[in-house]
């Protein structure tokens, strides 16, 4: 017995596809930010010899990767709401299934 089946798609526009690659583009230049931070704190760490040293770059790598994580979260609501606001006109596809 054949029945329709109504697909729903979203066509976006030029503006919702500069969102999305902002969108992904942030989200890769922050992740390489991170592994960098990351990277750079613990070389920093290796290179001390003394404790002073050592919890001294602990704390400041930890302050910097939280604030990263801070960036990172912000950027990310403000971008995923541009994104989520220019998907575009809903169009649904009517198709007749046997």
């Amino acid at each position: 017995m054949p029945h329709i089946e109504r697909i729903e798609t979203r066509k976006r526009g030029f503006f919702g596809m500069l969102f999305w690659w902002m969108f992904l583009a942030f989200n890769a230049l922050m992740g390489l930010w991170m592994f960098a931070g990351i990277k750079g704190a613990s070389q920093q760490y290796q290179a001390t010899t003394d404790a002073a040293s050592h919890v001294g770059t602990a704390i400041g790598g930890s302050i910097a990767i939280g604030i990263l994580l801070w960036i990172w979260v912000f950027g990310d609501i403000i971008l995923g709401l541009l994104v989520l606001l220019s998907r575009g006109k809903r169009i649904t596809i009517e198709q007749t299934v046997n």
